[in-house]
């Protein structure tokens, strides 16, 4: 291979490792910010008074934290974003209440 050739196949390679870096710190955000908001359901008595939501957004946050320590960072983000969404919904059940 010449020179260019191996100077375009580093460019690709350089690029898909910073691909993927963005990924993973994505996942991990969202992870955290799942957290988060299970948390402030949690602390909200969530278990009791919105289980069907408290419920959901446990589980999808620990489907999240599997797919994360299986590498596949896209699949947990779209977990990780569906915990918080349960959540958010559980508290605004219950701020409704």
């Amino acid at each position: 291979m010449d020179r260019r050739s191996w100077k375009v196949l580093a460019i690709l390679v350089l690029f898909f490792f910073l691909l993927s870096g963005c990924y993973y710190f994505g996942a991990k955000k969202e992870i955290a910010n799942a957290e988060k908001l299970l948390s402030e359901l949690k602390g909200a008595g969530g278990e009791k008074l919105v289980p069907y939501e408290y419920t959901s957004a446990e589980k999808f946050l620990e489907i999240s934290k599997w797919e994360f320590t299986e590498n596949d960072f896209k699949d947990t983000k779209e977990y990780a974003i569906r915990s918080q969404s349960a959540a958010q919904s559980g508290l605004s059940e219950i701020r409704k209440k």
